[in-house]
């Protein structure tokens, strides 16, 4: 196990990460079994794929971002946060082209949920205490 897995002060960062992903997993759970209810199957896999599109991005930022932390470490902790910022990007947009390419959706939902949760977990830090 590397020293950087083990760093007490990157603790309270992965705990807030997995804490948003399980309240946006939940988000996107929620809007799906409400658009399936309402407006049908395709509605719904179009909101799934929204949502998923969404917390993919999150997932692969959460890894990348806390893995350093202290002041020693400042400079590598501002990279982390570029880079991820910059991978984050990136996985969304590819994300965001093949589905529009390879599925059939319902843009209204897909856009919709994809919004939802990137609010969601934006406003995450807000309401959790950590």
């Amino acid at each position: 196990m590397s020293p950087t897995n083990k760093n007490k002060l990157t603790a309270a960062g992965k705990k807030l990460t997995k804490q948003q992903l399980i309240i946006t997993i939940s988000m996107t759970f929620l809007c799906v079994v409400i658009t399936y209810f309402f407006w049908g199957i395709i509605t719904a896999k179009s909101a799934l794929l929204g949502g998923l599109v969404a917390l993919i991005p999150q997932f692969v930022f959460g890894l990348k971002v806390f893995k350093y932390a202290g002041a020693t470490k400042a400079q590598q902790v501002v990279d982390a946060f570029y880079q991820g910022e910059k991978i984050k990007l990136f996985i969304t947009a590819i994300l965001v082209a093949l589905t529009l390419k390879l599925f059939i959706i319902v843009p209204v939902a897909f856009f919709t949920v994809f919004c939802l949760v990137v609010i969601t977990s934006l406003l995450t830090p807000v309401f959790i205490k950590f």
